[in-house]
């Protein structure tokens, strides 16, 4: 029998990791969600941003990880497989907070950020769904059962 702390925990964890938290993510980033959000999304900023997490951080984390494994100075845990590596790397691509402080770093204008954030926002989502149904699809069953 658990301790009642850990059993409240354990009972809250899914409104916390998916609901609280996304939406805390969502106000603190300071975007406003418009009837233009579509235009937003379709800028050359925003484009970038999500191209970049959503291809670019999987695709680099990949093609390092077998760079190293083919010169010898690393492998692959065991039991771990190249599309399960690949799948949580599509993970990575939620790199919301380290995103936000870097469009806030990169760009001077107001708007430019808005865009960058919309970007991120839409990336961070797209991530974590192509991420989810990539592991869901690469993990054993026992692993994606909870077993």
């Amino acid at each position: 029998m658990l301790p009642v702390g850990l059993r409240l925990e354990k009972y809250l964890h899914p409104t916390q990791a998916f609901l609280i938290l996304p939406l805390f993510a969502l106000f603190n980033a300071g975007v406003a969600i418009d009837g233009r959000i579509l235009e937003t999304i379709r800028n050359p900023i925003s484009i970038g941003v999500i191209l970049g997490l959503v291809v670019g951080k999987p695709l680099g984390i990949t093609l390092f990880s077998w760079l190293v494994t083919r010169t010898g100075k690393a492998r692959l845990p065991e039991g771990v497989t190249w599309p399960q590596l690949l799948a949580m790397s599509a993970v990575a691509g939620v790199g919301f907070t380290m995103s936000l402080f870097i469009s806030e770093l990169a760009f001077s204008d107001h708007h430019l950020v808005s865009e960058a954030k919309v970007g991120i926002l839409v990336a961070s989502l797209l991530a974590g769904v192509c991420g989810f149904v990539a592991l869901h699809r690469t993990l054993p069953r026992e692993a994606v059962e909870g077993g």
